[in-house]
Parts: C-alpha cells; structure tokens; sequence
C-alpha cells in the first residue's frame, strides 16, 4: 500500500494533466451534441412567444420581450422574457423551474450587466441589497435587447446600480467601512463573476500559508501566503519550469496551462452540498476519490507543487455555513488508497473542526496583514497586472481564451466550431472583467495621534504656545500630504460639512471637517483641474455625487477651460479663459424615481478677457468677476447687468471677494496689489502693495489673511513653499490654508 501511495504521488501530475486533456478531446463531441441542441431550441424559440395570460394585472402594458436563457449552474433553461410597466416575467419552455418567473419591478434593487462567454449577453437582477445570490439571471441573444431591458429596469430604481462602482467601493474599504470580505464579494460582482454561473464563479484568496502548525499565529508574516504573487509563481522551482515553456512557445504564450477559478474547481470544493452538478460534470461519476477534496492542508501543497493546479478559493471559505466541508448528505465518494473513506474534509492542525477552521480564516482575512497586502492580489485578480507586459513581469499569464476579447465567436461561421469553442471557454475559466487599469492604493486605516513634523521636513514648526495666535486642528493632521496635491484651489470649494480639493492627476478629493478626516476621492478624465467648488475640464463640467462616489452628470459648458465656479440656491456661475461667465438654472429631472439635475442656460456675461476668478456676496445678488487683464466687473444677478468695471491691477487677477456686508469688494493679482473697491461708486478705496504676489485670502470685511509669504498683520509660518489656497468658515474660527509644498493644514483662531 505504501509503494501503491508513491506511485500515486509521482504521477498525480500525469493523471491530472491527461483528465484534462480526455476533456478537451470530449469538446467536439460535446460541441456537435451542443449545437443540434441549440438548433432545436432556436427553431421552438422562434415559433413560440410569451403567453400574456400569465400577466399578473389586465392593465399591465407591456414594453418588450424577446427569447433568452435563464442562466443556472452548469444549465442555460431557454424561454422568454416579457418585461412591462409593473413585472418583469421569465416564461421557460421546459416549464421548470416554474411556469412563469415573476419579479416586480418596485422590488428589484440591483440589476447588473453581465459577460457570458466573455461576450456582454447578461443581465442579472437582484431584489435585495446584500445577498450574494440574485434572483435571476438571464443570457440574451444580442447585447441590444440586453441593454433594452437593463435600461428599462434602471427607470425604476431609485439607486441607480452605477452609483455602485470599482472606485466608490475602493474608498470605502479604504477607509474602513467595508471589510475584506465585503470587498472582495463587491469586486467580484462588478467583474461580472455570479453563484449562477460556474465558469465565473467569485473568486478568493488563499491567505494563509501555514497548515501544519497546531497553532495559528497572526502576528507572524510568516504565516501568510505572498499576495503579491500568483498562485503559480508561489513555488520559485515549479515556477522556473513554467517559464522555461513559456520562452519556447510559439504565440500566442502562456504561463499556465489551467486556470485558478473553473467550474471544476469550484465543484471540487462544493461535492459535498452539490454532488448533482459534480456529477453532471464528470458524466456521472465522482473523481477519483484520492483526487477529491479531503484536506485543506493537502490541498494546499498540491497548489503549491503540483504541475497544473494554480487554483485559488471560493467565498464560502470565509463564510459561516461550513456543510461544504461536511459530508452531512452521507455520500459515497469513494475510499482513497489508503483505505480510508471519503468523509468531512480534514481542517489543519490549528482549527478543531470545521465551524472553527472558518472563523479563524475569516480572521485571517480580515487581519492586518491582509488588509495591509490584499491590493497587491487585487493587482492581480481585478487589476492592472492582469494584462500586458505588467502581467508578464508579475508570472500572471494565463491560456488567451481566458480572456475577454481573446477571440471573437461571433465571427466563427462554422456552427459546430463555433459551439465547441463556447464549450472551451466556459470548461475552462475565465479572466475576471478587468476593473482597475492602475494600481490599486493600499488600505488606509486612521490613526487618531499627534504627528509634529520632522526635522527633515523643511516647514517650519508652529509653536503650540499659549502666544500662538492659531492651533492646528487636528490631531491627525497636522498636515495632508499627497503626492499629487500641487496648487490646490480651495477657496469656494468647501461648504459646512466638507472640504474638496482637486490635483493635476485628475482626483477630486474630499475631507470631513466635522470628522477631521479623508473621506473619498474620484478620478475623472486625464484633464486637470483648475477649480474645486466642482471638479472640471477643457468644455466640461462634471457633477460628482457625495453619496456613492461616482460622476453622476456631464454638462458641455465652455470653450476653454473652466477656472472658477459658485453655487447659490439652483443656480451655478461658471467662469471660464473663453472671457465668459455663464449662469443655468438647475432643476431636478422628476420624470423617474432616479431624479436627475437638469441645467439651462440663464445668461452668457461676456468679458474682455479671460475671467479667472469669480464671487458671489452672502445674499447671491451680486457677482464679481477678475480677469487676466486685471479688471475687476461687478453684477446684478437679476438683470445681469453691469454695475461697476474697475481696471484696477496690472496683471491677472488671482481673487475676489465680497465683504460681509456686500459694501465692498477685495481682490489681489499677479501685480502683488490688494485692492478693496467700494460697490456703489466703483472707487479704489485702499490699496495694498505686498512684498510678494498673493494669490488667495480670506477676510470679515475688516481683517484680511492671505496666502503667500506676507501678511498684513500678522506674519505666521505655515508652508514650505506659497500659500496657493486658503478658506475661512462663516465664524471665522477655522482656516484651511494648502500650498505648494503640497500640504493641507487645519487651524483654529484663538480668542
């Protein structure tokens, strides 16, 4: 017997790669069955229709329907789809699982586009907010009626699914709101991976590396698997092989041969509570039972050693129902060379039994180490390494038919060909849909603790003494950091509750200034911004929802790019270089339960130059407008008509502002001249010549604080390099001054 285990253990490899070939030798075969199948089915499809009397209500009206496939595991059930004002039907041929499917459409609350076959086929509809399972799933014929349907559906959400995107989800985890889990089980959803659909199951890290050890030790690096690696590159010998065939082969290359997630694997950890679907794949048979799932130890090593197994793990590693490592059903999964019967399978030396191996995975997932490597795996899965000469150099290259877009089966002529090619694709695994195209940015978690600048830092440090006339705000944050926070505009970009600020890398980013602390960021177009009140570019303005983190609208604004902006009850003032200010009127679009912002355009205030700063005074009546050939203008907001232009600075005008009580108007420019401007006569009632150029200031209508290297009471070092930005709430209590040494810094006025 244990000669019979040796010779086992050497060709393991052998079997496993020839079982994968004795399949795909069966895809012809199973390809020509497929299509008479398919070629039958079309021809009831096309001679049959809905039946209406299935509706629920005689005055539904319907809107459209058209023949598809309800997607289940390892089955597609053809029938028809109606969809109307009220419900959205599902009517199979085979009468299974039901007569008619309904779903109404008040009830749905997620609905997704989906790949089937790496084409864009599917639509998956769920009626709660949570659940890992959808209440449907449908495969169209064509993308068109798809997206006929998905659209239609959208009308009736009152949160819309877009609202839930890659880069919302990655800044709430981010900042801890979502945890590991909920995470991934989101990434996996938008990448088009379903619990419907084998072949795109959600797919799991392996986390940890040790499962021979009688305790488990989180505190140890060591006990974790490499997340910055791929499983088949986990092993440097096994991975040396690989690469050696990847340099011979002719292209198109790969790396590895199988996949990590593949209806195979995944029902290779699911026998135990789905032995009908491993036996509708093995063509009624278990697998050998020394080849199934009895140990995650074991099973672990042969990922690491074996030639062709690079398979990753499945949610319900992490989950709470442990039946799938228990053979609770009593099956007959054979008896392994060793005599033994297959049973429950057998956790590591560290977990007592199955229920414990699961909790203290899902610690595992959720431990600091984890948390602070899972985006390098993210890289991987769902990210930029997934593709190109970055996936080469991370050893993540697998079989091209894994691909989105690796070939077109529509463009196959030949039926047969063309059904054994689904066939592959679908046996075989495949790619998530790719959902970051840079890296993924590590967790961040806040540590609320005093942080005083270092030596090395070339800011000065500001005094903490009682003389100080400002104390920084925070405790975090004594300063903001980014590397992409250069010249940040922050003036008119904060209200009461936030704080926004954009950068030349095209993110907008967002700051609690109740809760002292980063909330988000979103990044738009490769277009810099150049004001923060909304995030803008070159003829576009972009309106970004706070809720759920997404650009919610676009609106073609100007001809050259957008400088400043002011929003006062529904109306918004755009100041562009095209020497225009524009006013439209904002309005909600009530024709849906999803409201959408409307805009008209009131008024066009045409300038003689390129207007770089704009204002509004506390009761939006009047409007001041600088521009780059120094002249300040001030308007009736209600006619729009001139009421003063003053030719006041030499050179462009950085800033304006009204005073408190609307009397007066203050500007600097490139000319290192403050001026303040008397509302009713249009006179230069003060002028100011500073040492260096301001750019920004805030004021009450009798003191002034400005951003540069001066001031004209009171001199306080805050930046290394100018002040670019400053802000000043309604109190005058708090300040938020940003600059070119890329620094926010919070303060609060001392009384």
């Amino acid at each position: 017997m244990t000669f019979q285990l040796e010779v086992w253990s050497k060709t393991e490899d052998v079997v496993q790669t020839l079982l994968q070939l004795h399949r795909a030798s069966c895809l012809e075969k199973l390809g020509d069955q497929t299509a008479m199948i398919a070629a039958n089915l079309q021809s009831r499809l096309a001679r049959s229709s809905f039946d209406k009397n299935c509706f629920q209500n005689v005055a539904e009206r319907p809107h459209m329907e058209c023949a598809v496939e309800m997607v289940l595991p390892l089955v597609s059930n053809p029938g028809h789809v109606c969809i109307t004002d009220e419900n959205l039907y599902f009517q199979p041929l085979n009468g299974y699982p039901e007569h008619v499917i309904q779903i109404k459409l008040n009830r749905v609350r997620r609905i997704y586009k989906r790949r089937h076959g790496l084409r864009p086929l599917g639509l998956e509809v769920f009626c709660t907010e949570n659940d890992f399972c959808s209440d449907i799933y449908l495969k169209f014929y064509n993308t068109a009626d798809r997206d006929e349907i998905y659209y239609y559906i959208a009308t009736f959400l009152e949160n819309h699914m877009t609202e839930h995107t890659a880069e919302s989800y990655m800044l709430q985890w981010q900042r801890g709101h979502l945890s590991n889990y909920q995470y991934l089980l989101h990434l996996n959803n938008l990448a088009d991976r379903s619990c419907n659909d084998l072949s795109q199951y959600p797919v799991f890290p392996w986390v940890i590396a040790d499962y021979t050890s009688s305790q488990l030790d989180l505190t140890n690096a060591a006990t974790f698997r490499d997340l910055s690696k791929p499983v088949g590159a986990l092993n440097r010998e096994r991975l040396d092989r690989l690469l050696a065939r990847y340099k011979g082969m002719p292209e198109p290359r790969f790396m590895y041969g199988s996949h990590y997630s593949s209806p195979g694997y995944v029902l290779f950890y699911l026998v135990r509570v789905a032995p009908e679907h491993m036996l509708c794949l093995q063509n009624g048979r278990y697998d050998h039972a020394d080849r199934m799932f009895n140990s995650i130890g074991e099973t672990w090593k042969n990922c690491l050693e074996g030639a062709t197994d690079f398979k990753e793990l499945i949610p319900e590693f992490y989950g709470n129902d442990c039946s799938f490592l228990e053979n609770k059903l009593n099956l007959d999964l054979g008896r392994r060379q060793n005599g033994s019967l297959v049973g429950d399978v057998v956790p590591p030396p560290w977990a007592s039994d199955a229920s414990d191996f699961l909790q203290k995975h899902r610690t595992a997932l959720e431990s600091q180490y984890v948390s602070e490597h899972l985006h390098e795996w993210i890289d991987l899965v769902f990210g930029f390494k997934q593709r190109g000469s970055e996936a080469v150099a991370a050893h993540n290259v697998f079989h091209p038919l894994t691909y989105e877009g690796g070939i077109d089966c529509d463009s196959i002529e030949d039926p047969d060909e063309r059904i054994a090619m689904l066939t592959q694709i679908l046996e075989f695994g495949q790619t998530p849909t790719q959902l970051f195209s840079s890296p993924h940015p590590q967790r961040i978690t806040p540590r609320f603790q005093n942080i005083t600048r270092s030596s090395s830092n070339t800011s000065p440090v500001i005094s903490q003494s009682e003389d100080s006339s400002f104390e920084d705000l925070t405790e975090e944050s004594r300063k903001l950091a980014w590397a992409n926070m250069v010249r940040r505009h922050l003036v008119g970009g904060c209200n009461n509750k936030y704080n926004y600020t954009t950068s030349p890398h095209s993110t907008l980013k967002m700051f609690s200034k109740e809760l002292k602390e980063f909330q988000r960021s979103m990044s738009f177009s490769n277009m810099v911004r150049s004001s923060t009140l909304l995030p803008v570019h070159r003829l576009s303005l972009y309106f970004y929802s706070i809720p759920y983190g997404r650009r919610q609208d676009t609106l073609m604004g100007h001809d050259d790019a957008v400088s400043k902006m002011c929003w006062f009850d529904e109306r918004l003032y755009t100041a562009s270089w095209d020497s225009t200010v524009k006013v439209w009127q904002c309005a909600s679009d009530g024709s849906s339960s999803h409201k959408r912002s409307q805009f008209q355009l009131l008024a066009e205030l045409e300038h003689d130059s390129g207007v770089n700063t704009i204002g509004l005074n506390p009761a939006g009546t009047l409007l001041v407008s600088g521009c780059k050939d120094g002249a300040v203008t001030i308007w009736d907001t209600s006619s729009y008509n001139t009421l003063q232009q003053v030719h006041c600075h030499t050179a462009t005008i950085h800033h304006t502002a009204f005073s408190p009580d609307s009397r007066h108007v203050l500007s600097v420019g490139a000319d290192s001249c403050m001026k303040v401007i008397d509302v009713q006569t249009g006179m230069v009632i003060s002028s100011v010549k500073a040492e260096e150029e301001q750019r920004c200031f805030c004021w009450d209508g009798n003191s002034v604080l400005c951003g540069g290297h001066n001031t004209v009471t009171k001199r306080i070092p805050a930046h290394s390099g100018a002040v670019t930005a400053m802000w000043m709430n309604d109190l005058c209590s708090t300040v938020i001054t940003g600059g070119e040494d890329r620094q926010m810094i919070f303060w609060k006025l001392q009384s």
